[in-house]
């Protein structure tokens, strides 16, 4: 079982460091909680009864994009259906965030800073570095971060025993970090956002009432057809999670939500095979596409509008579309010269996904609106 899984010195002493750094916090933020918990006349029993139910039922999403090129120019989907594997970026060398998995790299200098220098021991490798995904409390049907894949996996809930979390991206060096064991400081960070702003991990009107209920019972429902329900567009608020150990699809995922742009296309072939050779539970969200024309110039950026009608398909934007153009880059980058070089086209076209997930509207929409628009000529 997973949460069974060796682990190696490495990975054990940055799970031992983050616990130790909640520890050193319980007092402070317990009292915090409880002050919370009085003003919302919710009582300590029941917040102890809610981080039950997340420790058994919580999932972690692992957001992924599938047709992104790997090191070998094969796309992400059909490496992850030969090795049946989810690596970290220090293996796969491809980012939706920054791209700085490398020995003196950023993320390898922040992992220093928040492991307490634990993948730096001698003798350490790649290998052994954390998988990094978010934690899925509010079921929210695009993921709980969106913003690093139109894909994700949910990971078996014991998986959870051998993962440390952050309140936000670990690359802002949070102060409030999490273990299994030791969750306090993350949920008091959490009830705090409920609590002061009506707002918490991309959820508005979220008071600490309805957080508590949201932990209490829902978690442990089965995952509603997320095709079926509206997105929620967190781009900037999740609870990032790092997962110490192998991430092994046919032991460790229970659930892929996939994008419907690839329905259909070779990618979500290889999704499908993913899903029946490791016995993964296959769903598809509502997706995300747009007009080219509709893509604005003050969300990410000027450039935004000159991409989005350069690499459009049929005048629209959606998730195939914008992996198309990653991979037309990877093979040519010579022929994207004119927007500078490979790695600030890259960030453009990041940047482009961000945009989706903010504007962009379900797929069946979009098709339907192209269906009247043809019959209205």
């Amino acid at each position: 079982m997973s949460n069974h899984r060796q682990l190696t010195r490495s990975q054990n002493a940055a799970i031992e460091h983050i616990n130790n750094c909640a520890r050193s916090q319980k007092k402070e933020v317990q009292a915090s909680l409880k002050e919370i918990f009085q003003l919302s006349n919710i009582h300590w029993d029941i917040y102890e009864e809610a981080v039950d139910k997340l420790r058994s039922h919580a999932r972690v999403a692992m957001h992924f994009h599938p047709d992104r090129p790997v090191v070998d120019m094969k796309i992400v989907a059909q490496s992850l259906f030969e090795q049946g594997i989810y690596k970290s970026q220090f293996e796969t060398l491809i980012s939706n965030g920054s791209v700085s998995a490398y020995s003196g790299g950023a993320r390898d200098l922040w992992e220093e800073k928040l492991f307490g220098g634990a993948y730096q021991l001698e003798g350490t490798t790649k290998f052994e570095r954390p998988k990094y995904g978010a934690l899925d409390l509010l079921l929210h049907p695009d993921g709980p971060s969106p913003r690093f894949g139109s894909c994700y996996f949910l990971l078996k809930p014991n998986a959870s025993h051998r993962c440390t979390f952050t309140y936000g991206g670990s690359q802002d060096d949070p102060k409030e970090k999490g273990t299994y064991e030791e969750l306090d400081d993350i949920l008091s960070a959490l009830f705090t956002d409920a609590f002061f702003r009506d707002y918490a991990i991309g959820e508005k009107d979220l008071t600490p009432k309805k957080l508590i209920e949201k932990l209490l019972y829902n978690l442990e429902r089965p995952l509603e057809d997320p095709s079926k329900l509206a997105p929620h567009r967190n781009l900037n608020h999740f609870i990032e999670t790092q997962v110490h150990g192998d991430i092994y699809l046919e032991d460790d995922v229970e659930i892929l939500v996939a994008d419907p742009s690839f329905k259909g296309t070779e990618i979500g072939k290889y999704l499908e095979q993913i899903c029946i050779k490791y016995s993964i539970d296959l769903f598809w969200h509502m997706g995300f596409a747009m007009r080219a024309e509709e893509v604005p110039s003050d969300f990410r950026g000027p450039t935004m509008p000159s991409l989005a009608k350069r690499i459009a398909s049929n005048g629209n934007i959606d998730a195939s579309v914008i992996g198309n153009a990653v991979n037309d880059l990877k093979r040519n980058p010579d022929l994207w010269s004119d927007r500078g070089n490979y790695e600030e086209v890259l960030q453009e076209l990041k940047y482009m996904w961000h945009v989706l997930v903010r504007y962009g509207k379900s797929m069946d929409s979009i098709f339907s609106n192209s269906i009247s628009d043809n019959k209205n000529l």
